[in-house]
């Protein structure tokens, strides 16, 4: 076997680089990355829309003497307003539609069917399971976010 041979088996031989496979990954996974990079954005606008949320609710609730549901669904819209103009400036960069006013209510009517998860499972977790509805918030929280992301990134910002 001659010397370029040799060479040509021994490179071979060898693993790729990790750049290189990082690049091959990055040019083969594109979309993946970025709805990746897209939902991890959202779950940190999740978190501080969430503060909001859930603050709203324990402060109406605790010191406003407002029904626990009447606090979540105020929290509840509070955050949506949050999570609104987070992600429309910094998670999501496609637009389905051009218009913001229409945009806005489609992305109102999908937090609106969050809503309607977020007060039930609240109201289920809090009144017949028994467990503190901030404990409650939490769980509902997970189930939402999912929810959210999910169906805005398949109608509004595909």
């Amino acid at each position: 076997m001659s010397d370029p041979e040799r060479d040509a088996l021994a490179l071979a031989a060898q693993p790729p680089s990790l750049p290189v496979l990082a690049s091959s990954f990055n040019d083969i996974h594109d979309s993946t990355r970025t709805v990746a990079r897209q939902f991890a954005r959202y779950f940190a606008v999740g978190g501080v829309a969430f503060i909001a949320d859930a603050g709203t609710l324990y402060l109406l609730t605790r010191y406003g003497g407002v029904y626990y549901l009447v606090s979540a669904t105020i929290g509840f819209l509070l955050g949506l307003c949050i999570n609104y103009v987070l992600s429309r400036f910094w998670v999501f960069d496609r637009r389905t539609l051009q218009s913001t006013a229409l945009e806005f209510v489609i992305f109102s009517v999908i937090g609106i069917v969050g809503l309607g998860l977020n007060d039930a499972i609240i109201w289920f977790v809090y009144e017949q399971i028994h467990v503190h509805y901030l404990a409650a918030k939490i769980v509902s929280g997970g189930v939402v976010l999912i929810w959210n992301f999910g169906a805005r990134k398949m109608i509004l910002f595909r």
